[in-house]
């Protein structure tokens, strides 16, 4: 892939911004910077688009919550056609962590991830999207 320069105008502010988000990210420079922040918003449009994405939904439970399981894995099949696989990990005796990988259209992820962090018993849930190419 061929690397284009060009030259940016920001205003003080923005830049002392930009600045910031390399120090904060350790990017090696502001180009990286710059990359991340566009890639990012490409993401963003197509989740906006209800296009293709990959992700990942991470669930924190206590799995002697009565019948979350069992709920989990009812969510899961009724959207199994998203989900590409399931990991599942026992944080200590009683907090299990599950990192479900999905592949879909936007809206599709969100809706399953909704109804998986909904589940009373559920600690914390989170989907995170990328772009699928």
């Amino acid at each position: 892939m061929q690397v284009r320069r060009f030259g940016v105008s920001l205003e003080e502010n923005l830049l002392e911004s930009l600045d910031e988000l390399v120090e904060k990210h350790q990017f090696p420079n502001r180009s990286q910077a710059i990359r991340f922040l566009i890639k990012k918003n490409l993401v963003e449009e197509k989740w906006k688009g209800n296009e293709d994405v990959a992700g990942a939904i991470v669930l924190v439970y206590d799995h002697h919550k009565r019948d979350l399981q069992n709920k989990s894995t009812d969510v899961q099949h009724a959207f199994h056609d998203l989900i590409l696989s399931v990991q599942h990990v026992h944080l200590d005796h009683d907090n299990c962590l599950e990192t479900i990988a999905v592949k879909g259209k936007a809206k599709e992820l969100i809706d399953l991830s909704n109804k998986l962090i909904a589940i009373k018993g559920i600690k914390h849930g989170e989907l995170v999207m990328s772009a699928s190419e």
